[in-house]
């Protein structure tokens, strides 16, 4: 393991065309290039791990829910379909955990607004295109266990915890 801190970081702010629509949501931020030069980045798509395809069809936590809610058995994520996907986050959120716990990361940096990765806000519920505060499946479970997450709006903040260039 190369030394250094290390952060997990959805794979879609790399560059990788992960996302729901088989797109990337990349981050060209100095200091995520800074932290991938130095080898402190662990990358993971958490919906690609648990399992679903890309492209796949959007999902969305049921309306008034989180993550946490999803993560204790109080909700479900379901996609446009009206399939019931929980499962594949689920699994797709213990997958990053055991991962970013194999590679000793203890922050993560997760795009928001997915009902895997948001971290300040997601999408409501309604396939409306409406957000509210709130987390998704992978962000809580990863809170629960310890690893402090932050959305890219927060990388300043991310980067004050960590060794500076």
């Amino acid at each position: 393991m190369p030394a250094g801190p290390r952060i997990l970081v959805s794979a879609c702010l790399l560059g990788q065309p992960v996302r729901y629509d088989g797109s990337a949501k990349t981050l060209p931020h100095p200091l995520l290039q800074h932290w991938q030069h130095n080898g402190w980045v662990v990358s993971l798509c958490p919906e690609k791990a648990g399992g679903m395809p890309t492209p796949r069809p959007a999902a969305e936590i049921a309306t008034g829910f989180s993550g946490g809610d999803v993560v204790a058995g109080h909700a479900q994520v379901h996609d446009t379909s009206g399939a019931d996907v929980t499962t594949a986050f689920l699994d797709g959120a213990q997958a990053a955990l055991a991962l970013a716990q194999q590679e000793g990361c203890t922050f993560a940096l997760l795009i928001d607004g997915s009902p895997s990765c948001g971290s300040l806000m997601i999408y409501d519920g309604s396939f409306s295109g409406h957000k509210q505060a709130g987390e998704g499946v992978t962000a809580a479970l990863l809170r629960q266990n310890g690893i402090t997450v932050f959305a890219p709006a927060d990388i300043e903040k991310l980067a004050a915890f960590l060794p500076s260039f």
